[in-house]
Parts: structure tokens; sequence; C-alpha cells
């Protein structure tokens, strides 16, 4: 099973197009977007162009995050899961938030096989005993180069997308 992991999106909506496309061409049927889609109407847009499930924390740009539960709540393919969501993918246990610190903490009490964070706008990826640590950069391309991931879990492995070269 593959599915994308998302963050710092920042309401540009000419690359969240970009990556849903290549998303949906992976067909891939999962997206974890570990926070800053910053507009509730945003992320009431990317809800509408994908039809895969959503799974979204909140970052610290969210700021609207009653209006985005009210729209949350009309969409079938969206779920918010707070400051910290915790899903099973591909036999895969997974843990995310926006903060580098918090997934670090999350990846040592051993309990997931992945951890995933925003926030820094860099890409990165590390081993935490058994917990593979990873930010997918920043959607928005702020401070950094557009990227994403698709997470293989029949590989186990992560794939950084460089959205200017899809």
């Amino acid at each position: 099973m593959k599915f994308a992991i998302i963050s710092d999106s920042h309401d540009n909506v000419p690359n969240i197009d970009k990556a849903l496309a290549h998303i949906k061409k992976q067909n891939i049927k999962t997206i974890v977007h570990c926070g800053d889609v910053c507009a509730p109407g945003v992320m009431k847009y990317i809800a509408e162009q994908y039809n895969g499930e959503i799974h979204l924390t909140y970052g610290n740009v969210d700021g609207d995050r009653e209006l985005m539960e009210e729209l949350a709540a009309d969409l079938d393919n969206m779920t918010i899961h707070g400051e910290v969501g915790k899903i099973e993918l591909g036999g895969k246990k997974i843990v995310w938030n926006h903060y580098p610190e918090e997934a670090k903490d999350l990846a040592k009490e051993g309990k997931y096989d992945l951890s995933f964070y925003g926030h820094t706008h860099q890409p990165w990826e590390e081993k935490i005993g058994n917990t593979l640590v990873l930010n997918p950069g920043t959607l928005a391309g702020l401070f950094a180069k557009a990227t994403f991931a698709i997470y293989d879990t029949a590989e186990d492995k992560a794939e950084l997308i460089i959205l200017e070269k899809i």
C-alpha cells in the first residue's frame, strides 16, 4: 500500500493541484497532512479535489479551527485528528503532528512504525529506535523547494517527491 504525506501547503493551490494530480496518477488512496493547510476553504478544496481519505492534524498557522471542524463534518473523506493523529495503514502504526520535537518524542515511545511532522519546511528522515521519523518538507515551497513524500508499506520506504521534477 502507498500513501502520501504532505505538510505546510500554506494555501498554495497551484502546488496542491500539481501534487494531487501526481498522487491520483499513482492511484494513492490516502493522504496524511501534517498541518498548515492555512485557510479552511483550502482544506475543503483539497477534500473536493481528491476522492481518497485525508487525515489532517493542525499546524501553527491553521487559524480558524472551529470553521475547519465545521467544514470537515460535511466532508466524507476528511478527518481532522486535532494536534496529534494516530492511524494504522498497510499494517504500519502511524503517528503524526506538526512539530519535530513532538514527532521525535513519540518515536522514542517505541509504539509506532512511522512518525511524521512538518513545520520546518525541510525534508528530513531518520530512525529513532525502530521508528522512521519523516518530514515531507513544504508543499508550498516556502523557504525551500516544494516537496511531499510517498510511503510504500510493502517496500517499507519513503520517496521524496520534488514538485518541480514531476
